[in-house]
């Protein structure tokens, strides 16, 4: 079945807004991010008894809004690319998918709040995903997501941050 039946929407290709916070600390980072899926031409989708399983390219800007170390607050702004494997979770048509993400990011400065600080602007980034589809044609998605930033350890300190996520996407 081609990638873009199991979509259920045109070829697969969606835009999206999501909304997220830092996880762990007392002293959040709150993020806001728009960006779109293109489904990828490398690998055909992979049939598989327990459902079929897709590429995406997540390819976003986001703006990151956080406190300072000292007291007052700064804004950041990244962007990033990231390589999605989606995973219905059943029948083909299901309106459940889990994805899993690895990508890469740069933001415009060093992030720095009272409790962590990048030590490099690039970061890399892994995305946990459980989403549902709905509406016409499975057109609109809502998902949660858990997602990881740090720099593998290119250079010290690497403290990493997490966030919650929630996405909002629709065909186009």
């Amino acid at each position: 079945m081609p990638a873009a039946a199991q979509e259920g929407t045109g070829d697969g290709r969606r835009v999206y807004m999501e909304g997220g916070t830092s996880v762990l600390h007392t002293q959040s980072t709150d993020s806001v991010t728009a960006g779109v899926l293109l489904p990828s031409q490398l690998f055909p989708s992979v049939a598989r008894q327990a459902g079929p399983l897709t590429l995406h390219w997540d390819v976003w800007a986001s703006h990151w809004q956080a406190p300072r170390p000292d007291g007052t607050g700064a804004g950041y702004s990244q962007i990033g690319a990231t390589a999605m494997w989606r995973h219905l979770l059943g029948e083909p048509g299901t309106p459940w998918f889990l994805e899993l993400g690895l990508g890469g990011t740069v933001m415009d400065r060093l992030y720095a709040t009272p409790r962590n600080r990048f030590s490099t602007a690039f970061q890399f980034t892994e995305v946990l995903g459980l989403g549902y589809r709905f509406g016409e044609r499975q057109a609109y998605e809502l998902s949660l997501r858990l997602q990881h930033y740090s720099n593998g350890g290119i250079k010290e300190p690497n403290p990493g941050a997490n966030f919650v996520k929630l996405r909002f996407s629709m065909a186009w």
